[in-house]
């Protein structure tokens, strides 16, 4: 009976034990949170570069290189110029596009414009016109994937 009350004192205290603090970090779900929110992080990027709801039309062409900090026009279905996310009123974009300033080569910034399919032709080409009259010479026009029609 003796030997069993030393046994239980020795379980209930700390003083007496010789074993080794546990140094292993379990480093799975760590893992697994990081998995998820770079899933989560690459869903939602491609969604952050447009804000304005456009379709845009299909092409077949190559896709060009991204630039820095580029000026990024949009025309929704109903005809209003977006200038980034922020809506314009009609006669606004001479204004903003003279308030552009050069990088640091001299040259100004590549202008991507990004236009709904149902618009008119004609109100493209107006908003190009702008562009060229304020001095903005290389324009990319955004589309959507690529068309399988020849």
């Amino acid at each position: 009976m003796a030997m069993g009350l030393a046994n239980n004192s020795r379980r209930g205290s700390r003083r007496g034990s010789r074993r080794a603090p546990m140094a292993d970090i379990n480093v799975t779900p760590f893992v697994d949170v990081m998995l998820v929110l770079l899933i989560i992080f690459m869903v939602t990027a491609p969604l952050l570069a447009a804000g304005v709801p456009i379709d845009l039309p299909e092409s077949r062409a190559n896709a060009l290189a991204p630039e820095e900090d580029p000026v990024t026009l949009s025309i929704d279905g109903d005809g209003f110029i977006y200038f980034g996310d922020d809506r314009l009123a009609a006669g606004e974009l001479p204004e903003r596009l003279a308030n552009i300033r050069p990088r640091s080569d001299g040259a100004l910034p590549q202008v991507t414009l990004r236009a709904d399919q149902a618009l008119q032709y004609g109100r493209v080409m107006a908003v190009m016109g702008e562009l060229n009259r304020a001095g903005f010479n290389s324009i990319s026009l955004v589309t959507s994937g690529s068309d399988s029609s020849p």
